[in-house]
């Protein structure tokens, strides 16, 4: 008996999926035929795609070996349009531009960079665009330039903290300078370059250098070669003929 229900049961199921194929089979078949050419078209796309960035990728590389940084600005110009290196391209770009002179531009392209970018390349830029500005900006135009990165916790905290330092330098506040170049020296969070660097810069300021040029000695008067005495009445004689 449990043969028969058995047999039966699966004549059931049998029916039922006869029923839904001839309701929704070529539902079905459709669905499966757009699966794969949707696959088929994703790996297209990607193909594509890769090839796309591996020229980019090769552009750029090429821009970076440009020497002419006027040229190397206008090379990054192109690259810096939608694409995946369009940030790094951006910032490479202004770069070229500081280098060639064009700083107001520069310092602009940096700015806009760090306020649209949250991440480690807008970081990188506003640290540059101080860098930029510190020879001319004022303490508290640097200070308002880098607060964002001025945070305790920040990665970039000491590099930022670095430019603070040589702007307090610049503007004589000497104190203040040696004591951020004094806790940078010894900061383990600081990269090993700007400990250095920092190192430098407080042995600099502790041994008066920044007020303390020394004095130049004078010039040294060399007095002119001695000159024999010569006789007015034989000045203008020949000299005597030997003796025979």
């Amino acid at each position: 008996m449990s043969d028969i229900f058995r047999e039966v049961e699966e004549d059931v199921r049998r029916e039922k999926a006869q029923r839904i194929w001839a309701r929704y089979g070529t539902y079905i078949i459709a669905a499966g035929v757009l699966f794969f050419v949707g696959l088929g078209a994703w790996q297209v796309w990607l193909h594509f795609e890769r090839q796309k960035t591996e020229a980019i990728s090769a552009q750029y590389i090429a821009a970076q070996r440009i020497t002419n940084p006027q040229q190397a600005a206008n090379a990054f110009v192109d690259l810096s349009k939608g694409n995946a290196y369009s940030p790094l391209a951006r910032l490479s770009q202004a770069s070229a531009m500081f280098a060639a002179g064009q700083r107001k531009e520069a310092i602009e392209i940096y700015r806009e960079i760090a306020d649209s970018d949250k991440g480690p390349v807008g970081s990188v830029a506003r640290l540059r665009a101080g860098w930029a500005m510190a020879e001319t900006a004022t303490r508290t135009e640097l200070a308002d330039l880098l607060k964002p990165l001025d945070q305790p916790g920040n990665p970039w905290r000491e590099n930022a903290t670095e430019i603070l330092a040589f702007a307090d330098y610049k503007a004589m506040d000497l104190k203040a300078a040696q004591t951020k170049y004094a806790a940078l020296s010894t900061n383990t969070e600081a990269p090993d370059g700007l400990r250095a660097r920092a190192r430098a810069m407080t042995d600099y300021l502790k041994n008066g250098g920044a007020v303390n040029f020394g004095t130049v000695p004078p010039d040294v008067v060399v007095p002119p070669p001695p000159t024999a005495a010569v006789d007015p009445a034989t000045a203008g004689a020949a000299p005597a003929t030997p003796a025979q």
